[in-house]
C-alpha cells in the first residue's frame, strides 16, 4: 500500500497535522499495518518536497508544535491518476506459507502437521472478522476491510487444501530427485 497516496486521499477532506493524519489512516485501514508516526512524517516530507502537498501553517497553541499539511492540485492530479491506475497482479508468489510448505518437503519436516496447524490459525482469524462484520453499529471501512482480508484468508485456505491433497505426491518427487 502506498503511504504516499493514502495520505493524500486523507488530506481530501481538508487541512489536517500528521497526528491526524495517522488516527485517520488508522481508522480508515482497520485491518492494515497501522502506520507509524516516524513514516507519516517522513511521507509528508516527501509530498511537500515534491510539490505535492504543502505546509498550510505551523503553530502550538501553547502544546507541542504542530505542521498542518495541504494537498497541492499537483497533489490532486497525482492521487486521481493513482486511483485510475489498474495494479498490476503480484508478478511473483512470495508467501511465508508457500516457502514454509515447500522448505519443509525438501528438508524432511512435516508439511502436513503445518497446514493443519495454519488451517486452524487461519480459521481462528477468520472467525474474528466475521465478528468484526456482524458487529453492530460496524462502520465501512471496518466491513470492507474484513470482507478483504477473509476472502484472502479463504484463497489461502483453499491453497493448503490443494497442497495437502498433493503431499504424497510432492514428497515422493523431492525423494526421487
Amino acid at each position: 500500500m502506498s503511504a504516499r497516496h493514502v495520505l493524500l486521499g486523507l488530506l481530501v477532506a481538508g487541512p489536517r497535522h500528521g497526528y491526524d493524519l495517522k488516527r485517520l489512516h488508522d481508522e480508515r485501514f482497520p485491518q492494515a499495518r497501522p502506520l507509524a508516526y516516524g513514516q507519516v512524517y517522513t511521507t509528508l516530507r516527501r509530498l511537500v518536497r515534491d510539490g505535492l502537498a504543502e505546509i498550510e501553517e505551523t503553530g502550538s497553541d501553547g502544546g507541542p508544535e504542530r505542521t498542518t499539511y495541504r494537498r497541492t492540485d499537483a497533489g490532486a492530479l497525482e492521487l486521481a491518476d493513482w486511483t485510475r491506475a489498474v495494479t498490476p497482479p503480484a508478478p511473483f508468489v512470495a508467501n511465508e506459507i508457500f516457502a514454509k510448505v515447500v522448505v519443509a518437503i525438501l528438508s524432511g519436516g512435516d508439511p502436513a502437521a503445518y497446514l493443519v496447524a495454519q488451517r486452524a490459525a487461519h480459521m481462528q482469524r477468520m472467525r474474528e472478522l466475521t465478528a468484526v462484520k456482524s458487529a453492530q453499529g460496524a462502520d465501512l471501512a471496518n466491513v470492507l476491510s474484513a470482507d478483504y482480508a477473509l476472502t484472502h484468508l479463504d484463497a489461502d485456505l483453499r491453497w493448503m487444501t490443494t497442497t495437502a491433497g498433493r503431499l504424497a505426491t510432492l514428497t515422493a518427487e523431492v525423494d526421487a530427485a
